[in-house]
């Protein structure tokens, strides 16, 4: 079975995002935790975990993908903000766990200095994995576009970090091919391809990466420009994701759809990516 799905709305409870993902015949779904662009939530009760985990049983969705807030920013040289980020990644992780999501993937940061964002991330990681040692939801960091001060545009941001994290089994990497392909990463024909996942396997390692984010780019390769696109409409082009789609080292890790969401096309988008995979 392909783990594929869509980022879906946890609008009216969080329950009714495996419901909307059931519908358009998902395997996998993402959701935030909260609203992503407050800080602040109230806390998740008991009926609305029992309710997200009895829903599951009766769905077809085999794993859940959560995402954090789009304000964290463990990179920060703002004492304030990297006080807010950690303690809101801290929360998100819990809700994560409790709601038995499997991961929570997170924008690892951003700061001028990369030294100093890296050893913050890592900081920040650490203070995060000693608050919450029972948990099993992993974190993961996500592959970035490079825009502005973003870190995690070169898989050597993401090695740093997690060789400077104490608990490293708690951490995974989630990789989303349109912030990947604008940080100049090719995946656009075989050899590009083969050469990309064994510098990622060479650099972070394969067994790390956990998630993956498909969406086309509308931006072209090394522009770092975060800008996403329906699947086979941007810059990467159907073979990238046909060679990802039928990649049996990737089997088993969730693909999830972050695509534009003009005329709700997820359901395109998903049917598309189904096709493209090769009979066994």
């Amino acid at each position: 079975m392909v783990l594929l799905g869509a980022h879906m709305s946890i609008s009216g409870g969080f329950y009714k995002a495996l419901l909307r993902g059931e519908e358009l015949g998902c395997t996998a779904i993402q959701i935030f935790t909260k609203n992503s662009n407050q800080w602040q939530a109230k806390e998740l009760s008991s009926e609305d975990i029992k309710r997200f985990k009895n829903t599951r049983k009766k769905t077809n969705i085999k794993t859940v993908v959560a995402h954090d807030s789009y304000l964290i920013n463990l990179g920060s040289k703002d004492r304030e903000l990297l006080g807010k980020s950690k303690n809101s990644l801290l929360f998100e992780l819990s809700r994560t766990e409790n709601l038995g999501a499997k991961y929570l993937v997170m924008h690892p940061g951003s700061n001028p200095d990369e030294v100093d964002g890296i050893k913050r991330i890592a900081d920040c990681l650490n203070w995060i994995h000693h608050k919450a040692p029972e948990y099993k939801a992993k974190i993961c960091l996500e592959t970035t576009a490079g825009q502005g001060n973003a870190l995690g545009w070169r898989f050597e941001h993401l090695a740093q970090i997690i060789d400077s994290v104490e608990e490293k089994s708690r951490l995974g990497v989630c990789y989303d091919t349109s912030h990947t392909f604008t940080a100049g990463y090719d995946i656009r024909d075989k050899e590009a391809y083969i050469k990309t996942f064994r510098e990622f396997d060479r650099i972070i390692g394969l067994r790390k990466l956990m998630v993956f984010h498909l969406n086309d780019s509308k931006k072209n390769l090394g522009t770092r420009v975060d800008r996403h696109e329906h699947i086979g409409r941007g810059f990467l082009g159907l073979e990238a994701f046909r060679m990802l789609m039928n990649d049996t080292k990737f089997k088993k890790i969730p693909k999830i759809i972050e695509t534009p969401q003009e005329l709700n096309r997820d359901g395109e988008n998903l049917k598309l990516l189904k096709s493209l995979v090769k009979e066994e």
